[in-house]
């Protein structure tokens, strides 16, 4: 026989008892809410502080070109791209550079859409393609320029430069003083071989490369491959066969310099010595001014007047304590690994530095034969292009129509180049 089921009694709540759970369920519910109220205060600091700290800055215009605005986006991207593989030192002058990069780059943009080029998004997103390894979108702006610039030259420069011009076949050689161009012009009348001293002495990259021959051009291709238009403008004034006198070219550059070093003072706990130096552009040049010195003149006046390096003529040529490591050979100062063997108040013989870049020298200068009517060839005509095209550049740059104006701070530039050698 089945049990019978025995219902349990009802559970009577009372008024206490309700009134109690209403109470914990309302304190539940404030709980609740104050918790989802301080994630959402945390979010939005947090958020907060994204947008002011990334977002907004990121979106803040850094540069406008005419009625076009570039944001740090943007100039961070461009930073990343033009300082890949560099130095953090030269992070800082780059981050500059890359200013006058997107300025350009917009002003070759409008100004060559006045001219009726352009390029497509088609060819642009071909020429991303191209590269290695290729280039995102981030780096459009890169690929039309580069674009631009070639159908520039091909569509509108290259119809200005003609195929035929007068030209002259010139032998040169680049030296650092009249005394040391006139000893080896001298050689030359002598019969020893034009070819081989230029080869041998010349301190022009172009004219040693070639052994003084230069071959056949025009005179502002001339003056395109020489960066100087001293020797053009003499060949095309002189006779045939007829070696030159030194020629003076105050604006050449060349990669050698003289030191004059003297020591102020010296330690010996650190080892150390204080010095001033002065950096000229021929032995011969150095001697005089030696012997000046000796004479009695003052070292801080004609380091000022003087002296090729930028960086301390002004202070007179104040290079303050240096230590064995700071002339180590290798160092940016090895040419002067022997200055601690000089005595205190001493100057020393003319130093020779290859690592120097210094203005000025003499060329000696053969007209070979002259044409007034010879092909141009493509060699010089590109030449001939990129300096119209430069020159056309320059003109945008200058053109007072055009506006290029900057907005970043020193502080922004920082947090630019934090943010791009980051990862």
């Amino acid at each position: 026989m089945a049990k019978k089921k025995v219902e349990k009694p009802k559970r009577e709540v009372t008024k206490r008892q309700l009134s109690h759970w209403q109470q914990q369920r309302k304190r539940q519910r404030i709980i609740l809410g104050v918790g989802i109220f301080v994630v959402i205060a945390v979010l939005g600091i947090t958020g907060a502080g994204w947008y002011i700290g990334y977002y907004q800055p990121l979106h803040q215009v850094v540069i406008r070109v005419n009625n076009a605005e570039f944001n740090m986006d943007y100039y961070i991207k461009m930073l990343k791209y033009y300082g890949k593989d560099q130095s953090a030192s030269y992070m800082d002058t780059l981050a500059n550079e890359v200013l006058v990069v997107i300025g350009r780059n917009e002003l070759v943009r409008q100004g060559a859409l006045g001219l009726g080029i352009a390029v497509s998004d088609r060819e642009v997103d071909e020429k991303l393609k191209s590269y290695d390894p290729p280039l995102s979108k981030d780096y459009r702006d890169i690929a039309r320029t580069k674009l631009l610039i070639s159908k520039l030259l091909d569509e509108h420069f290259g119809p200005m430069v003609p195929v035929s011009a007068e030209q002259r076949h010139i032998m040169a050689m680049f030296l650092e003083s009249e005394s040391q161009a006139a000893a080896v012009r001298a050689r030359v009348e002598a019969d020893e071989d034009l070819a081989e001293l230029a080869g041998e002495l010349s301190l022009d990259s172009f004219s040693k490369d070639e052994k003084g021959d230069l071959g056949w051009h025009p005179e502002d291709a001339l003056a395109q491959l020489l960066a100087t238009s001293v020797p053009g403008e003499y060949a095309f004034g002189s006779e045939v066969g007829v070696l030159s006198q030194p020629v003076y070219d105050e604006t050449k550059t060349k990669s050698v310099g003289y030191w004059l070093v003297k020591i102020l003072d010296r330690k010996q706990e650190p080892e150390q010595v204080q010095v001033q130096a002065i950096l000229l552009g021929s032995e011969t040049e150095a001697q005089d001014v030696r012997a000046r010195l000796e004479a009695g003149e003052d070292w801080a006046t004609l380091a000022k007047e003087l002296s090729q390096h930028e960086a301390t003529k002004g202070s007179g040529g104040d290079f303050g304590w240096l230590s064995p490591e700071d002339v180590a050979p290798g160092s940016d100062l090895g040419a002067w690994a022997d200055i601690f063997e000089l005595e205190t108040g001493a100057i020393s013989e003319p130093i020779r530095d290859d690592t120097q870049v210094t203005t000025g020298g003499y060329w000696l200068l053969k007209v070979l034969d002259k044409e007034d009517n010879r092909q141009i060839s493509d060699d010089d005509r590109d030449l001939l292009k990129t300096k119209a095209l430069n020159e056309w550049v320059l003109s945008l740059w200058s053109d007072t129509g055009n506006e290029v104006n900057s907005y970043l701070t020193d502080e922004m530039k920082e947090w630019a180049i934090e943010k791009a050698t980051q990862g």
